[in-house]
């Protein structure tokens, strides 16, 4: 329950980048349990901070949500697989309440 109070909080717009020059993640999106996790992690502090995005069709409309993490690694690849792990965590303890406002 409070995670998704967090998780809607702090983001206000979309987090993901965007082009063909979108960094570590880019072009990645795995399926869990109908939505989509696509990782788009994110140098901060000479490390990779877990930063991802959740999303979801719900009638007819594409729904999504960012969520960051205090995680960091110490590589983008290392980042990438935490940001999947963390985003099956998030799928898996909020559903559809995720997008739920």
């Amino acid at each position: 329950m409070g995670l998704g109070k967090i998780i809607s909080g702090l983001f206000g717009g979309s987090g993901g980048a965007s082009g063909s020059d979108a960094g570590p993640g880019s072009g990645i999106s795995v399926e869990h349990k109908g939505f989509t996790i696509r990782p788009t992690p994110r140098q901060a502090d000479g490390q990779w901070q877990v930063v991802g995005v959740i999303s979801r069709e719900i009638d007819g409309e594409l729904r999504e949500e960012t969520f960051i993490r205090a995680d960091k690694c110490a590589s983008a690849d290392e980042a990438v697989e935490m940001t999947l792990r963390k985003g099956r965590q998030i799928i898996d303890e909020q559903g559809m309440r995720l997008f739920s406002k």
